[in-house]
Formats: C-alpha cells, structure tokens, sequence
C-alpha cells in the first residue's frame, strides 16, 4: 500500500490461478504512500513521475465532464478527492506459447473511481459487450478511459464500471500497457455512497453507504473479479 514493489499477479494467492503477466507498481499520491523517487527504477524515473502529472490532468478533465453528465458542479468529484489517491502500474505481458490455457489478466472490473490506460500496438485487450468479449483495438496515441467500481456507487448507478480482461499474449513481441488507477484520498473515517445530489425519490439509493475498512477488506480477502463489492452493497 505505498512505496514501490515487483510483483507479478496482484492476487496470486487469493486467487485459484495465475495469470500471464508481471507489473512494477510504483504508488503516487497521497504524500504518505508515495513512492521515494530514488526507489524508482532510474530507467522509468523521470517519465514515471511526468506521467502521473499528465494522467491525474486526463483524468480530472475526465471527471469534470462526468460530472456536468449528471448534474452536477464540475469540481465535485475533485472535491471529494477521487483522485487523491493515485498508483502508476507498469503491466509486461511476455509471450506465451500456449494462449488458449491461460489469460494474460483475468475478467475483473477496476475497484477505484477511474482509471487511465496507455497501451502499446500489441493487441488483448478485451471488454465485456452484453455476453460477448470485444476485443479494443489499439490506437497510437490514444488513451482508455474505464469508469471503475466507485465512480459506479458514488454516481448511483448512473455511470457502470466495465467488465475487462487481457488474452494471453501470443505475439512474440511483448504487451505493454501503462495504468493510473485513481481512487479516493480523503476517506477521515467517514462513509461513502451514492452522493445525495443524485438521490430523489424517483431515484432513490441504489447502494448503501459503506467505510473505507469494507473496501479494503473487500478487495484483499479474494482474486481479482468483477463488481463483488457493488453486488455487496446493492439495495
């Protein structure tokens, strides 16, 4: 939870099998978990922490206009530190000689507000359309948005976090891809949950307020999957 680290399946032992990828995770923001500059591998220094600059302004360009989606004043989201907290992840996905019997990362939706996404002309990248898997074709230069599992709870269900996965790599040459994962900042022991501003009694809560306890424990107590914690608090 703060600092840097190698790793290669964020829940290889929570989970019932591992994936075909390896990551350096390197959080942020807030100050107290950021990582230590000179703990940055000097190769990704400088871009690393240039990036984390440029994604955070995408992302709160992003949000700003997510709000005005919905009624709300542009800051809001920004108000209430939804991007406050931030981790910059670095995802290889090698070659793998048997594709068809494994996945590069499995089906899952992105626990946080929103998320950030550079990837390179290595295709795998799919997400989920109804029953089907639609694959997104990388485009130069281009970044993806996903709206994650908070942003869905905090927007009562006005904005849907979206079902993902990567395919295993065939390709000799490497996947690439580089992700900021925002999430809230300021949790000061309070409860969060659908913001009352989108709440009426034609639309009344579609969630219950949960603490910041809940959504940790949430996500470490299992593997990787999708909406278990907004399934939690549905009403």
């Amino acid at each position: 939870m703060k600092g840097m680290l190698y790793a290669s399946n964020n829940d290889l032992y929570r989970s019932k099998a591992a994936t075909w990828h390896d990551y350096l995770q390197v959080w942020t923001a807030p100050d107290e978990q950021r990582a230590k500059v000179e703990d940055i591998p000097e190769i990704l220094r400088k871009e690393s922490v240039e990036w984390d600059v440029c994604a955070k302004k995408v992302a709160e360009d992003v949000m700003e206009l997510l709000c005005e989606g919905i009624g709300l004043e542009s800051s809001k989201f920004k108000d209430l530190s939804l991007s406050g907290s931030r981790m910059f992840v670095g995802v290889y996905y090698p070659y793998c000689p048997q594709p068809d019997l494994t996945l590069g990362l499995t089906s899952h939706t992105d626990p946080g507000v929103i998320t950030v996404l550079l990837q390179n002309q290595v295709a795998g990248l799919q997400v989920k359309h109804g029953e089907d898997w639609v694959d997104v074709k990388p485009l130069p230069g281009a970044l993806t948005i996903n709206i994650a599992d908070l942003m869905q709870i905090i927007s009562n269900g006005e904005y849907n976090s979206v079902q993902h996965r990567v395919r295993a790599n065939s390709c000799k040459e490497p996947r690439i891809s580089v992700v900021e994962f925002l999430n809230i900042g300021k949790w000061e022991d309070c409860e969060y949950g659908p913001l009352p501003e989108l709440v009426s009694a034609e639309k009344p809560p579609r969630y219950r307020r949960f603490t910041k306890d809940e959504f940790f424990h949430n996500f470490f107590s299992k593997g990787l999957d999708s909406k278990s914690f907004i399934d939690k608090l549905k009403l």
